[in-house]
C-alpha cells in the first residue's frame, strides 16, 4: 500500500500544505489569512484552532478523507535544541511549543496542527530538522565570554536535505560526507556536515556570519555596544534593527533581490556595492569552515531563494571554487523534506527520535 503523507509549514500569514503519495507529490496549496483575522490573537499559537478549520475546509472540499492518510507531518518549532532527525510528536512537545519555549514562531505550529490532524485517524504526526538542531562539536559552541555560548538555529531542514540530495546523486551516503552548505534565503546559514551531523554553523537568527537582505550578520562589537546605549534606540528597536531592518533593506530600502539586480543594471553603483559585500562575506563565512574538516570537502552546496541569482552565485562561485566543487540546488522543497522525513520512517530506512 501507497503511504499518504500530509505535509503542513505554516507561515507567518499562511498555511503551506503538500499532499505526498510515497515521495509523488499529488498537490501543494497556500492557504492565506488575513492580517485582521490573526492579530485578534496575542499569541502564536492561539491561532491554532482557526488555522485547522481552514485545513480542514480545504481537504474537504478536495475529497481527500483522513483514513487514507498514513502520516501528518509539520513544520518544526523553536523548541529545547535537539539532535536532526524526525520527531513523533508528544506530549512534551505539544507543551513546549505551546509555551514557546526558545520563542515565538509560525512554525511552532507545524507540530501542533500535525498532531491535531492525526489524532483524528490514529496515525503518527512528526516534525523533521527544526530550526534547533544543535549538533555542534564542542570547540564550536565557545565565543569568546562564558556566558555567551554560540548557539545553533539554522535552516536545518533545507541544508540537510539538499545535502541528503547531493550524496543521492553521487551514490554516497549522507553519513559519509562532508560538504559546507549555505543556505541563501531572508537570512544566510552556512554549515558544515559532517557524517551526517552539522558540526558547525553561524547562528542565522541572532546576529553571526554574512549579513542578510533583512539580517545585519555579525558587527563590530565596540560600535555596536555604544549603539545600544544610545538614547535614541529602544530595545525593540535595537532589535529590529539586527533582524527584519538589517542587512540589504538598510542599506537600500528592499530586501528584495530582484530589485537589487534590476537597480544594477541601471547603473546604481551603491546596490552594486551592497550586494557584492554581500556575496563577499557569504564566501568568507564559507571559506571559515573548510579547516574545520582540513580541507578536505567534497563539495560546497548553494540553496535557497538568492540560489536563483546567477549573478549573486558567480561572484560566491569565483571566491570559494578553489575549495571544492560547488552544486546548486535553487529554492528550497520544504514541504517535500518534511514529507521525506517521515516517509524515511514509515518505511523503516530511519528510527523515529523521541522528543522531551
Amino acid at each position: 500500500m501507497s503511504e499518504m503523507i500530509l505535509a503542513i509549514n505554516p507561515g507567518s500569514t499562511s498555511s503551506k500544505l503538500g499532499l505526498y503519495k510515497e515521495l509523488e507529490e499529488v498537490f501543494v496549496e497556500n492557504i492565506s489569512h488575513s492580517s485582521k483575522e490573526l492579530n485578534e490573537f496575542e499569541k502564536i499559537t492561539d491561532q491554532m484552532d482557526l488555522r485547522l478549520s481552514y485545513i480542514l475546509e480545504f481537504l474537504s472540499e478536495k475529497e481527500i478523507k483522513l483514513g487514507k492518510l498514513s502520516a501528518v507531518v509539520g513544520r518544526g518549532g523553536l523548541l529545547k535544541s535537539v539532535p536532526g532527525g524526525t520527531y513523533a510528536v508528544n506530549k512534551k512537545m505539544v507543551e513546549d511549543l505551546k509555551i514557546g519555549i526558545q520563542g515565538e514562531h509560525a512554525s511552532n505550529l507545524g507540530g501542533l496542527l500535525a498532531k491535531a490532524i492525526a489524532d483524528k485517524t490514529n496515525i503518527p504526526a512528526y516534525i523533521v530538522d527544526p530550526v534547533v538542531v544543535d549538533e555542534l562539536q564542542p570547540e564550536a559552541r565557545l565565543s569568546g565570554i562564558p556566558e555567551l555560548e554560540r548557539a545553533s538555529i539554522f535552516h536545518a531542514l533545507n541544508q540537510k536535505a539538499v545535502a541528503r540530495k547531493y550524496a543521492k546523486e553521487n551514490n554516497l551516503n549522507y553519513e559519509d560526507i562532508t560538504v559546507i552548505v549555505a543556505h541563501l534565503g531572508g537570512g544566510i546559514s552556512v554549515g558544515i556536515h559532517k557524517k551526517g551531523k552539522v558540526i558547525d554553523v553561524n547562528d542565522a537568527l541572532s546576529g553571526e556570519g554574512p549579513f542578510s537582505p533583512n539580517r545585519s550578520g555579525g558587527l563590530p562589537t565596540f560600535d555596536f555596544f555604544e549603539l545600544c546605549y544610545n538614547d535614541d534606540y529602544s530595545y525593540s528597536e535595537i532589535k529590529k534593527r539586527l533582524v527584519g531592518n538589517g542587512g540589504v533593506v538598510a542599506y537600500l530600502g528592499t530586501n528584495d533581490m530582484r530589485e537589487v539586480e534590476k537597480r544594477i543594471k541601471t547603473g546604481d553603483k551603491k546596490a552594486e556595492l551592497v550586494f557584492k559585500a554581500m556575496a563577499y562575506q557569504t564566501a568568507k563565512e564559507i571559506a571559515s569552515l573548510s579547516p574545520v574538516n582540513k580541507g578536505k570537502i567534497d563539495a560546497i552546496i548553494l540553496t535557497g531563494g538568492i540560489a536563483y541569482s546567477k549573478y549573486f552565485i558567480e561572484h560566491v562561485k569565483e571566491l570559494v571554487k578553489f575549495i571544492a566543487p560547488i552544486k546548486i540546488y535553487p529554492g528550497e522543497e520544504e514541504l517535500k523534506s518534511l514529507a521525506s522525513g517521515a516517509y524515511r520512517v514509515l518505511k523503516g530506512e530511519e528510527q523515529v527520535k523521541k522528543y522531551g
